[in-house]
């Protein structure tokens, strides 16, 4: 497999900065791709080793793009996460003003996050999305746009000026990105975990998504993100992409996902993998009944039973 990571690009998004913290970018050739899509299929291929994308945002929730992207097709598997603390600049070319600026540009994604700011200070610009937000500063470049929100960093790579910095519209917002790769056995817990699936149902009925909820509930388990996706099918067929904390080493873990696995449709498992918002070991502390001693000395309790040593 090559030693290389494939990202979202161009050079100069928020996806290279975050990736770049990650001790193990130092060791691999950092390749960006155009699109989501793109950078998750170089995995599927064998162009990449992984794929390094953005998945939330504390302000929209879910991206979309990447949560579709990993519903469907061949099956990849989350490896690692990072938190990066996300305020744009306004990047025009050397002697835009304000006054001038009648279209703007960024990443979907980024435009939840300024909407207010934008209202505020260039209530009549157009916006366009563009593919990131670093190519967004490129379009800038070349003179398709006048204006594209992106980081501050990005102004020097495509010759470009911070017209207005430090722009948000949410305190500490902040994105999620994770590093994906081809299935493998998961890391060993670290007492600090998250656990990522999708989840169809096997029918529409009352109560449907209750009963799956149940499964993670009755065990103890608190969800972390719960997002509907469109499957294609027809309206009001959906799928569900759940993050849980904990790891499918745990038993109240993979008791819940035995559960889920019985009584859906399908079950995808995106993978166990280190939480980025707290350290190893520091995971809430759990419910009465929910430890894997806990669950082990039940186990016991009904082999007991079943042996007539009650």
């Amino acid at each position: 497999m090559p030693a290389s990571y494939a990202y979202l690009g161009p050079e100069g998004t928020f996806t290279e900065v975050a990736l770049r913290t990650l001790p193990e970018a130092a060791t691999r050739e950092l390749i960006p791709y155009v699109s989501v899509q793109s950078a998750l299929d170089a995995v599927r291929t064998g162009e990449a080793e992984a794929a390094f994308v953005p998945i939330e945002n504390s302000v929209e929730g879910g991206i979309t793009t990447t949560l579709d992207e990993l519903v469907a097709g061949e099956p990849l598997t989350i490896y690692r996460e990072v938190l990066l603390s996300i305020t744009f600049a306004l990047l025009v070319r050397p002697g835009t003003k304000l006054a001038d600026i009648k279209t703007v540009t960024a990443h979907p994604a980024a435009q939840p996050q300024v909407r207010n700011w934008l209202r505020a200070h260039l209530p009549d610009a157009l916006w366009e999305s563009a593919a990131s937000n670093a190519d967004g500063a490129r379009l800038v470049q070349e003179g398709r746009y006048d204006a594209a929100f992106a980081g501050e960093f990005a102004a020097a790579r495509y010759g470009l000026v911070p017209l207005e910095t430090n722009i948000h519209d949410a305190e500490n917002a902040q994105t999620r990105f994770v590093l994906v790769g081809r299935p493998a056995r998961p890391a060993a817990p670290t007492g600090a975990d998250k656990t990522s699936v999708v989840l169809w149902q096997r029918d529409d009925h009352p109560g449907a998504l209750r009963d799956l909820l149940g499964e993670f509930a009755t065990r103890g388990i608190n969800l972390m993100l719960l997002q509907s996706r469109p499957t294609g099918a027809g309206i009001g067929n959906y799928c569900f992409c759940v993050d849980a904390e904990g790891h499918i080493s745990d038993r109240r873990m993979a008791e819940a996902l035995m559960g889920l696995k019985r009584i859906c449709l399908q079950v995808r498992f995106l993978g166990s993998y280190p939480r980025a918002d707290i350290a190893p070991g520091g995971a809430r502390p759990m419910l009465p009944g929910t430890s894997d001693q806990e669950f082990l000395a039940a186990s016991d309790w009904v082999t007991r039973c079943q042996d007539g040593r009650f």
